[in-house]
């Protein structure tokens, strides 16, 4: 059987697509504009297909194209993997993991982890990615990032999901806040004050979301930020109260409250389901999964 397109074909279509444009394509592959463009009429001929709607000054996707984007891009992870898994054969080993992190547990959970694997492992390089778990899964199915830590629902499905880590959510407050010498608040109770809130796609957010949902109260929300320090600094001074995990909260001029009842959060290292890993991507997984005991500490 005969194939309309090559490897070489499909790469430059997906460039011209995620850029924009054949010039932009063309200088991120170090090629020619013309050797692009040739390219991709070349494989419309053969599809017998219209790709993209060229404008005066852009282009965009047909729906034909659209199809063959996302059908191309999983294509072209599979020949990365393969040649991936042929490389290793011969001792080759991959060099890098490239792995996404919500900033709480970037912050004050995986340091001691990402240390721990870089000095027993230094020839391997560590790419870390801050982003809501939300993105990261979108990050993890086009290819962008080889893992990710995710929270597993319906939307996980298509990952290949590890638990690693069980953490209590609770609430924090400033010391002088009339939660603070409570054992225990109810949602209700929560989401009758004003809050401070990290931005859609987060975890964070999502756990104050179905709070809501199942009080049927919508909650207060004050100040919205991703940033720790400042989301910290408000609660401090008294504007608002937040959720956090728990180690967050471990500071002076802070209270961690539990929930009544208590709510846990499990988090999970993901990757796509069926892709190949590296040895190196193996190796970091394992390191995880064997160390991850000590960070419930």
């Amino acid at each position: 059987m005969n194939l309309s397109f090559d490897l070489r074909a499909l790469r430059y279509f997906v460039a011209v697509a995620e850029h924009g444009g054949f010039t932009r394509a063309a200088q991120t592959l170090h090629v020619a504009q013309s050797a692009v463009s040739q390219t991709i009429a070349g494989l419309e001929s053969r599809l017998e297909l219209r790709l993209f709607h060229r404008h005066e000054r852009r282009i965009s996707l047909t729906p034909e194209g659209e199809l063959l984007l996302g059908q191309a891009r999983e294509l072209l992870g599979q020949a990365e993997s393969i040649e991936l898994a042929m490389r290793e054969v011969h001792g080759l080993v991959k060099g890098e993991v490239r792995i996404g992190i919500p900033s709480m547990l970037g912050s004050y959970y995986f340091p001691p982890l990402l240390m721990g694997f870089k000095s027993r492992h230094p020839g391997i390089r560590l790419t870390v990615v801050e982003a809501g778990t939300r993105r990261l899964q979108r990050m993890i199915a086009e290819g962008e990032l080889d893992l990710g830590v995710v929270t597993e629902d319906a939307s996980t499905h298509r990952l290949e999901c590890h638990r690693f880590l069980r953490e209590e959510m609770v609430v924090c407050v400033p010391r002088d806040h009339r939660f603070a010498q409570r054992e225990s608040v109810t949602a209700r109770d929560v989401l009758s004050e004003p809050l401070v809130l990290f931005q859609d796609g987060y975890f964070h957010r999502e756990f104050v979301d179905r709070l809501a949902t199942e009080t049927g109260q919508q909650p207060q929300v004050a100040f919205q930020s991703n940033l720790i320090p400042l989301t910290k600094a408000i609660v401090r001074q008294g504007f608002g109260i937040t959720t956090f995990l728990r180690r967050v909260v471990e500071e002076p001029d802070l209270a961690a409250v539990s929930f009544e009842p208590s709510a846990w959060l499990d988090l999970s290292l993901a990757w796509n389901q069926g892709a190949y890993l590296s040895r190196a991507e193996r190796t970091f997984v394992d390191f995880v999964l064997e160390h991850s005991p000590r960070l419930q500490h």
